[in-house]
């Protein structure tokens, strides 16, 4: 079984259900690849640090994936062929993490974890 940790930038002119209608076509797309969502978390707008196709803003999503077969190709064709994700970016992990993102944790939040 591999493990993925993907991260999508829906653009900011998309509304929040329509975020949530992309999210569940491309939940929908694992799953008929073969592949398993066991986390999914929706960041919100958030700044860009630089503009990307005229975006100075971003809806982020994350998903945890499980996936037995070796096809994201697949879903990163996918990311790329959609109109209205502006990045992405997946990554290969060794296990999955269930615990909130970075993206989610208040600031004083990792450093309470680290005993400072």
């Amino acid at each position: 079984m591999n493990f993925y940790e993907a991260v999508f930038i829906v653009r900011q002119g998309a509304s929040t259900p329509h975020v949530e209608a992309v999210t569940q076509e491309i939940v929908e797309l694992i799953k008929s690849l073969g592949g398993e969502i066991t986390k999914t978390e929706f960041c919100g707008l958030r700044q860009l640090a630089y503009p990307i196709k005229k975006n100075n803003k971003g809806y982020y999503v994350l998903l945890n994936i499980a996936n037995a077969n070796n096809n994201i190709s697949e879903l990163e064709r996918k990311f790329r062929l959609h109109e209205d994700i502006i990045r992405y970016l997946i990554i290969r992990v060794d296990k999955l993490d269930n615990s909130p993102s970075a993206l989610l944790r208040k600031p004083n939040e990792s450093s309470r974890e680290k005993g400072e």
